[in-house]
């Protein structure tokens, strides 16, 4: 049977011979688990994807929610969806055991978060907000709060979202508006308005969760008057069920271009001054405890672009095998037509596609992998390193992805000719779903600005030498294979090229200001993408060379494929930084100096 979601065999390399994710079952969180026991959940998620996820995901987008009666309404397959991924325990997989989890190592739960959302995006979306908010009640929570709202949130009961956008502020969190009123009982009447929340309201589960930030009166002003709050669909009551309607009202759905299955609501809160909302941790810090919540968005994200990538080029390769058009150029106009596939240009397109795809999915997991460090790799240097390069690389996994999954979808559409434009194949579909990636929790730019301004200084650079010491390391066991000595070559230029820049910027930001650095901020965040997913290319065919010795035959394409991606990413995509480092370190101007009422 042919894959279309994920090539597991793929997946398998990535996680036991490039990651080697199964020492980690020797770490005392994870000794109850096994390969077989990982195996096990992988096999489920492509299971449910497949038979839950996937059937619907054409209907879902042709049938997006409805606004009737002051709710929105959903196809019944996506409640089907929920209750199968709440039903096999992904909603609790990283949990502890005492909890309902499985206690899953992250870098497993993210693989198999990766088939549903290559299944159905939009549908995906639904229980992976909610697992995100239980993550922010569980680490932030008060243990009131916890023993609450976790158990409803973990078995499918309630769903969960992030309410943060407001309609003046856009991604300008500090200019919210939405305030808290303290009240006698410890509680708060929330007031204001929300935009772009996805899953805000749906016919799925019996209550939602809303994780909102807003200001207390008389907090300072800016991102450091900014708390956090539960405010739920329904108030409980004292059985803990949903019991009288809270103030929170649905004033209108979103229409999108694409993830049209996944609810975009417009909410407002307190309308008739009774929407209680409860605080999470301590005034004023909302925003710190958010971003634990935005930052596993942000790596969900990631996912989810890589994964949509993933699935269009698994289509675009099919149709390029069996889609007769044309002859080879030597033929001159004679014989039978041969499969696309032939065509070197067509070769062209799915080799970038391979690379885009299986190295954002690298990416991705790579940063799963540095998440169960920071928790469990023996030592405290360890886990703080493991935490300086996750907070280095989190803006890279959530735009790289982001720009080259619709990139990948972008040349599966062109693979397909005629037939990718049209909605009878969908490839279409999966770019439209994409391109709301490099928008949502934090636009590229921002995530640029983050990289450059914030993430590379963090504490003298410490996650930026993390990477650099990694990328050594790859260097030198790549020089000791002959098939990949030349792409270590490659890789070692750039790796001076990307050193340089850095210094460059650093010394530039104390010579001519954040502004003029900042401009061009994108360009560095292109570069430095380029430049890790080249590590991560080279690490894969290293591993690739040395397993080709012993391969058995059905093995042997799959690593010269590996190899073969490799240096298309090392020969192709890579040198383009050279080009980004002259612009960042000459402090090109052109955009920066652009005047208004030249455009």
């Amino acid at each position: 049977m042919n894959e279309m979601l994920i090539n597991s065999r793929d997946l398998r390399f990535q996680l036991y011979e490039l990651l080697g994710v199964e020492a980690l079952t020797q770490r005392e969180r994870f000794t109850e688990h096994s390969r077989e026991t990982f195996d096990a959940a992988l096999e489920t998620a492509r299971q449910i994807a497949e038979e839950q996820f996937a059937p619907h995901n054409r209907k879902g987008d042709e049938n997006e929610p409805v606004f009737r009666n002051g709710a929105a309404e959903t196809i019944p397959e996506t409640k089907a969806a929920w209750r199968a991924f709440a039903d096999a325990g992904f909603l609790a997989a990283h949990h502890d055991a005492e909890d309902g989890g499985m206690q899953l190592p992250t870098t497993i739960q993210q693989a198999c978060n990766g088939y549903f959302f290559a299944a159905n995006v939009s549908t995906a979306a639904y229980p992976f907000l909610t697992v995100a908010a239980a993550n922010l009640v569980s680490a932030h929570g008060t243990d009131e709060q916890r023993a609450r709202w976790l158990p409803p949130l973990l078995d499918g009961r309630f769903s969960g979202t992030m309410a943060l956008t407001e309609p003046h502020a856009g991604s300008s969190l500090g200019d919210l508006r939405t305030r808290a009123i303290p009240q006698d009982d410890g509680s708060y009447r929330i007031v204001g308005n929300k935009i772009y929340i996805s899953g805000g309201d749906q016919d799925i589960t019996d209550n939602i969760v809303h994780m909102v930030i807003a200001r207390i009166e008389g907090a300072p002003a800016g991102v450091k008057g900014i708390s956090l709050f539960i405010v739920p669909k329904f108030r409980l009551g004292a059985d803990g069920r949903p019991a009288e309607r809270n103030d929170v009202t649905l004033a209108g759905l979103l229409h999108k271009m694409g993830y049209r299955g996944t609810t975009s609501t417009v909410l407002n809160f307190g309308d008739q001054g009774e929407c209680h909302g409860y605080l999470v941790g301590e005034p004023n810090k909302g925003l710190a405890y958010m971003f634990h919540m935005m930052n596993e968005a942000r790596i969900g994200v990631g996912v989810g672009a890589a994964l949509l990538g993933y699935t269009g080029y698994l289509h675009s390769l099919e149709f390029a095998r069996n889609r007769p058009q044309g002859r080879p150029v030597t033929a001159k106009g004679e014989g039978k037509q041969v499969p696309i596939i032939q065509h070197a240009d067509v070769r062209r397109m799915l080799l970038a596609q391979k690379a885009y795809a299986e190295g954002g999915m690298a990416l991705c997991l790579y940063a799963a992998s540095l998440f169960d460090d920071t928790r469990t790799a023996p030592g405290e240097a360890a886990r703080a390193e493991a935490q300086e390069l996750l907070d280095l690389l989190t803006p890279v996994v959530k735009s790289w992805t982001a720009e080259y999954g619709c990139k990948a979808n972008d040349l599966a559409i062109q693979v397909l000719g005629g037939s990718g434009y049209t909605r009878d194949y969908p490839v279409e579909q999966f770019y439209r779903d994409n391109r709301l990636n490099p928008i949502h929790e934090g636009t590229n730019g921002i995530q640029a600005m983050d990289l450059l301004g914030r993430k590379m200084r963090q504490h003298g650079g410490a996650g930026f030498k993390a990477l650099l010491a990694r990328a050594e390391v790859a260097i030198g066991e790549a020089q000791q294979q002959e098939a990949t000595a030349p792409l270590a070559g490659e890789f070692e230029r750039a790796t001076d090229t990307v050193v340089a820049t850095a210094l460059a910027l650093d010394e530039a930001f104390e010579t001519h200001g954040p502004e003029a650095v900042l401009a061009n901020a994108a360009v560095y965040l292109d570069l430095m993408g380029r430049f890790v997913v080249a590590w991560l290319w080279l690490r894969q065919a290293t591993v690739a060379a040395q397993a080709l010795g012993g391969a058995v035959a059905d093995d042997t394409a799959f690593y010269q494929g590996k190899l073969q991606a490799a240096r298309y990413y090392l020969r192709w995509e890579l040198p383009q930084i050279d080009h980004h480092s002259r612009l960042l370190q000459g402090l090109d101007d052109t955009c920066l100096a652009m005047h208004e009422d030249w455009f």
